[in-house]
């Protein structure tokens, strides 16, 4: 006869070996994903998957726009702009009050350089200068505007505040302005606009003397200064 054992309730010697090595590997398994989780825990679900998270950009401070003193964004005349105007439909925080600007009927009725820029850019901030003598030598007869063309608004106000710059500007964080005049990515950028709002010359380089620009602008622009 075969012997069968008694069912006793206890395992015959080595018959369920198996299952306690399976208990066993479950118990390693959630060890180490306890281990994996706490070392991620800190981080979102973005990160987590292997994207990352661009900061907020931070915001800008009455104090820090005091101390820039920038000049007084230009408010609409009332002067007609052109249809073909690619500054239409364009509204821009202003650098001074944080209030919105319309691009198109804040600078209708008289010539306006826009000059784009950024704070990082080292040509630009050689060029900044040149364009606040220009403003100055030029008087009312041109509007010349800031475009901070970054989204690190409160960089740009520093950077204006550093180089004593008073120009009226306004923020650009998705850079509008120079997307709408088609203009490649570089910086600076000086785009020069009629009465109208249409645009007589996109110059895609830096100015090099206040004299520069002053030519410029009178052969595009017929304004002499």
């Amino acid at each position: 006869m075969t012997p069968t054992l008694e069912k006793t309730g206890a395992p015959a010697p080595g018959g369920n070996t198996w299952w306690r090595w399976a208990v066993a590997a479950v118990v390693v398994a959630v060890a180490i994903g306890i281990v994996v989780w706490s070392s991620v825990g800190g981080k979102d679900e973005s990160t987590a998957a292997g994207t990352t998270t661009t900061p907020a950009a931070p915001a800008v401070s009455a104090a820090d726009r005091a101390a820039a003193a920038l000049a007084a964004c230009p408010a609409p005349s009332g002067a007609p702009v052109s249809e073909s105007s690619p500054l239409r439909g364009i509204t821009l925080e202003c650098l001074p009050d944080g209030r919105p600007v319309d691009l198109a009927t804040a600078l209708a009725g008289k010539p306006a350089l826009i000059n784009l820029w950024a704070y990082w850019c080292g040509p630009c901030a050689e060029e900044l200068p040149l364009l606040q003598r220009y403003s100055e030598q030029v008087g009312d007869a041109v509007t010349v505007l800031t475009v901070h063309s970054d989204p690190a608004t409160a960089k740009g106000l520093m950077r204006l505040t550093g180089l004593d710059i008073h120009l009226p500007g306004v923020a650009d964080p998705d850079v509008r302005v120079r997307k709408a005049v088609g203009a490649p990515q570089v910086l600076p950028i000086s785009i020069l606009v009629r009465p109208d709002g249409t645009v007589a010359k996109v110059e895609v380089r830096a100015f090099h003397s206040v004299q520069d620009i002053a030519d410029t602008v009178s052969a595009e622009l017929g304004v002499k200064a």
